[in-house]
């Protein structure tokens, strides 16, 4: 048993700065010399890396859609355990997630299945005593919900403050915990996908003490964490811990590719593939120009090929490499950007067109538009190197781009449902034993895929041994 302060930073909506308020919290918690664990809700890959700039430490998806309640507390219970402060970020609007109907995936949800203690960021810029309103409606909608306070953000002055403080008098009974004033040097770019990467945008040791400072000038933190109840952690009973904390001797090497371009991972795939006997192998398709030896599979996250597709292109000599050992059997599983970069041709707006790999015979075409955003679930139709016939896992699906020049004589291995029903269209391909598909799986959904690609990776590995001899 241990115990651990704890609370959600959540907004009222999306693009109201709930991650810079949160890095800035993370920041000045981490100056005070105490102990930060952090964590997201939600599928996003960008802000756990933000996370891990600021803190050192990894941020971890909490779900409660795609991941089991179980596997979110044991998630939280694992990463919190040395934790003083555990800080958890929303994902969109405080009872935004699944649908329209349900909490679930909602940050709400994942605020009363951990016990969190609620900041609601405000974006106060244009508004006056209607704020009170808005505050009170949140406050009201949910009485399950304990809230630490109001933040608001974009403050145009001290008057605007004191006057949006004198709204929530008699209104409402979260307290206000503090005002950030509009500032464009603590604001990270956005691109069509969210926030920029840490990759593209890593913020800088003076950075993150603006963040920290601006934070401690324009909050009560102190205040905030004496009013953070201690709350009690214990280990879960052990029919309800799904996360495995040994991890096996490593079996096989996977090539994990990771750049510019390809950084949209789950920490709990890797994790969870380590788990299971991989030793992962980080390479750059931007700039390396070879893969690195002994390799038994590779793995290509989402990210932003097309932002780097000059670069992708020009290195033939790697592209070549991975279409030769896809052509051999090497089990290789791309999703997302990834999956872009196994096809044949990259098209962006301007009409510009870069050769990939060619691993499958389709072509992606960047949009001006979003193709598609939203949970999925799929059910494998066949055995695959991420499971057998049967299987069902969870991920998500955000995507610029879509495919064109479809042959239909690749195998389709996936049978997709989301929020309207079943999908009619090929979603998951296979060819020899490379996987590819716009969907983000969470491992974590169902971690035998896992142990069923290291299996493939075995397999594959007593081959090349084979040949060898």
């Amino acid at each position: 048993m241990f115990v651990i302060k704890r609370l959600l930073i959540s907004g009222t909506k999306s693009g109201i700065g709930k991650t810079t308020i949160t890095l800035g919290i993370l920041a000045a918690l981490k100056k005070r010399g105490l102990n930060v664990a952090p964590f997201k809700v939600g599928p996003g890959f960008i802000d756990p890396g933000h996370h891990f700039r600021v803190t050192g430490k990894n941020s971890w998806n909490l779900d409660g859609w795609m991941l089991s309640k179980s596997y979110n507390l044991e998630c939280f219970r694992k990463y919190s355990e040395n934790a003083d402060v555990s800080v958890v970020e929303g994902v969109m609007g405080l009872f935004d997630g699944y649908d329209g109907k349900s909490e679930s995936g909602s940050s709400a949800q994942m605020a009363k299945w951990l016990d969190l203690s609620v900041i609601l960021v405000v974006d106060a810029g244009s508004m006056a005593r209607s704020v009170a309103a808005l505050i009170r409606g949140f406050e009201e909608f949910d009485k399950g919900l304990s809230f630490a306070g109001v933040v608001f953000n974009n403050v145009g002055s001290s008057k605007h403050l004191q006057y949006l403080k004198d709204s929530l008098e008699g209104n409402v009974k979260m307290p206000c915990v503090g005002g950030i004033y509009h500032d464009r040097e603590i604001t990270i770019p956005k691109r069509y996908l969210g926030l920029a990467t840490l990759h593209d945008h890593r913020l800088s040791d003076k950075d993150i003490d603006r963040l920290a400072n601006v934070v401690e000038k324009n909050m009560d933190i102190d205040k905030l964490l004496e009013s953070l109840p201690d709350m009690k952690t214990g280990k879960p009973k052990s029919d309800e811990v799904p996360l495995i904390s040994e991890k096996a001797k490593p079996a096989v090497r996977i090539g994990i590719a990771w750049d510019n371009a390809f950084c949209f991972y789950y920490r709990d795939n890797l994790d969870i593939l380590e788990t299971f006997g991989a030793e992962l192998v980080y390479f750059s398709p931007i700039k390396d120009g070879c893969l690195p030896e002994n390799l038994d599979g590779i793995y290509f996250g989402g990210g932003y090929p097309e932002l780097f597709a000059s670069q992708l292109s020009n290195n033939s000599e790697l592209r070549r490499t991975v279409r030769k050992k896809s052509l051999e059997g090497m089990p290789i599983y791309g999703e997302c950007g990834g999956f872009m970069y196994l096809c044949r041709e990259l098209y962006n707006t301007d009409g510009n067109i870069y050769p990939m790999t060619g691993c499958f015979p389709f072509n992606t075409r960047m949009l001006s538009h979003l193709r598609t955003l939203g949970y999925r679930e799929i059910k494998l139709i066949k055995d695959t190197i991420v499971g057998k016939c049967g299987h069902t896992l969870r991920g998500h699906e955000f995507h610029y781009s879509e495919l064109s020049d479809i042959d239909a004589n690749i195998e389709n291995i996936y049978s997709v449902s989301g929020l309207f029903g079943q999908k009619n269209v090929p979603e998951g391909f296979l060819v020899n034993r490379t996987i590819g598909s716009y969907l983000h799986l969470h491992l974590g959904s169902k971690p035998e895929a896992a142990k069923e690609f290291i299996d493939s990776c075995l397999d594959y590995k007593k081959e090349r041994m084979t040949k060898l001899q």
